[in-house]
């Protein structure tokens, strides 16, 4: 692929409307536009947490993630364009198997905290939920393949599992939920 970004500030979107990769122009509240934003941040995220220290197994799958992410924001700027490839929803399923297995069965809620870089795996997991709903949301008044609901439902998932390995990366352990029933049940 050439150099397509020449110029940032194009100014074409003052009116309100925004370039799909097809050169059509829409409103930047279209479900569209707004699935599109909601990918970005997911991958924003998910940069975020790479700054973070990691597993060494870990960096590469999230960089996988994020160049996924891209084909799917690439996907979605191009109405009817085929991208992101049913495989890499299978990649994340062989992921999610791979970094489950070992963690401890889960016999109660958690709550999105432990450490900083658990945290933010939370993060990208409820954005990727966000993002999930989008998509949904644009599927709903629009053809759209499922393999991007896919994904989208799938990283949410790893991103659970992978916030659970990473708070217990130096003996740590997740934040469970004091359940209230759950207490007085224990205490009868």
């Amino acid at each position: 692929m050439g150099k397509r970004l020449t110029q940032i500030a194009t100014r074409t979107g003052d009116d309100g409307t925004t370039g799909l990769g097809d050169n059509t122009r829409v409103p930047k509240h279209s479900l569209r536009v707004h699935a599109m934003g909601e990918v970005d941040e997911l991958n924003s995220h998910i940069g975020l947490l790479l700054c973070e220290e990691l597993p060494p197994d870990l960096r590469p799958l999230l960089v996988e993630i994020q160049h996924q992410l891209f084909n799917l924001g690439g996907e979605l700027s191009i109405p009817g364009f085929e991208l992101l490839q049913a495989q890499a929803v299978l990649a994340l399923d062989e992921a999610l198997a791979a970094h489950n297995e070992p963690l401890p069965r889960l016999q109660e809620f958690i709550l999105p905290g432990g450490n900083r870089a658990a945290s933010q795996a939370h993060i990208c997991r409820t954005v990727a939920r966000r993002a999930e709903r989008a998509v949904v949301a644009l599927g709903a008044t629009e053809a759209l393949r499922d393999t991007p609901r896919h994904y989208l439902n799938r990283l949410s998932d790893l991103m659970f599992v992978l916030a659970r390995v990473l708070n217990r990366m130096h003996g740590g352990d997740d934040v469970y939920w004091k359940s209230e029933k759950l207490r007085r049940s224990q205490h009868e």
